[in-house]
């Protein structure tokens, strides 16, 4: 056995990583609609006129957080396909980005149109789940 030999990288790594990619960029996606074409991608997604006028003004400091978690979880991904290991601290970035966000809203800010309790445990589960991926997968030395 050689000791500089590099694990063989599964076809399941590449699946997950494409997935994760795929999965992040509806989030980049989201985020520049809500910037860029509010009015119009609001009513799109159902928002009422209420829903619609709280997004508009929102902090700074928290679309700061946001963009924190949309962005850092493309970079984790893209780390990802890169096989680098700083895909694990560029998800865990996102992981604070995420928190810090909603965590806001629910017990500071409260929006007027709260998202889809269903759809908040995905949104987490996936994140969590692309981050002790990105850790098991440096641990194994897929990731360097």
């Amino acid at each position: 056995m050689l000791l500089n030999a590099k694990p063989k990288t599964p076809m399941s790594f590449w699946l997950i990583a494409v997935i994760s990619l795929l999965w992040n960029l509806f989030g980049c996606y989201d985020y520049l609609m809500s910037k860029l074409a509010p009015a119009s991608y609001f009513a799109s997604m159902g928002m009422n006129a209420e829903s619609a006028a709280y997004m508009a003004k929102l902090p700074g400091w928290l679309t700061a957080f946001w963009a924190l978690g949309v962005w850092g979880s493309l970079l984790g991904s893209l780390l990802l396909i890169a096989r680098s290991r700083q895909a694990a601290p560029a998800f865990a970035l996102s992981l604070l980005g995420l928190a810090v966000s909603q965590l806001a809203q629910a017990f500071w800010l409260h929006p007027p149109q709260a998202a889809p309790v269903g759809l908040t445990l995905v949104i987490w589960s996936a994140l969590v789940f692309f981050l002790i991926y990105a850790r098991s997968m440096a641990a194994k030395g897929v990731l360097r």
